[in-house]
């Protein structure tokens, strides 16, 4: 992301859970749950924002899993980490175009209303690749169709008012280009769910 998304972001951190209506965390646990991840996971919630899903990963993991909090605006992270605190749930300040992580470090990555704002989706559709597990999954999902998603950022306008959802077939193309495979698509009004899948080694 951009140094003025980076700042967008923090300014806007202290505010951000009071945009964030029930029925909004009613559909992201919808959507977690049916992800059906498995108990045990290691799971990156990346661009985590104040943790809005950090509850419903860390309850699909269970005891033997764990969840990774990524974020490069620091405000949000400190906001999720007051609130979540550190039981299962480690805290990375990073860009999810270029993380830290060791490769096949992962078995699913979740990335929640955060797609839109990255400036090269392409860098961060390899780099999901490189740090899933072989068989591992990406999830790029938000409460909200596709054409809502774009429609309140080209409202908003701004620094985010060009940050733009892809339609099905660049979404598509960005992630076979990174090498996933099965991607699939539901866009629906409750929710936009992307999903694909690191091939397991031959």
């Amino acid at each position: 992301m951009s140094e003025s998304h980076r700042i967008y972001f923090n300014e806007k951190a202290p505010t951000w859970d009071s945009l964030i209506d029930i029925e909004t965390v009613e559909r992201l646990a919808r959507i977690v749950e049916r992800l059906g991840i498995r108990p045990g996971s290691v799971v990156l919630d990346a661009g985590t924002g104040t943790g809005v899903l950090l509850p419903f990963l860390r309850q699909a993991v269970g005891k033997a899993g764990s969840v990774v909090a990524l974020d490069f605006a620091e405000e949000m992270l400190s906001r999720a980490m007051e609130k979540y605190g550190n039981e299962s749930i480690t805290y990375v300040l990073g860009d999810v175009t270029s993380t830290p992580f060791p490769d096949s470090a992962f078995d699913e990555i979740v990335c929640n209303s955060c797609f839109p704002h990255l400036q090269d989706k392409a860098a961060a559709a390899r780099e999901m690749m490189r740090i899933l597990k072989p068989g591992g999954r990406a999830t790029v999902c938000h409460p909200m169709s596709r054409d809502a998603v774009n429609s309140l950022h080209r409202s908003l306008g701004g620094v985010v008012g060009n940050d733009l959802l892809p339609d099905e077939g660049e979404a598509r193309y960005i992630f076979e280009q990174a090498g996933f495979a099965r991607v699939e698509i539901t866009d629906a009004v409750d929710g936009y769910i992307l999903t694909g899948y690191k091939p397991t080694a031959s």
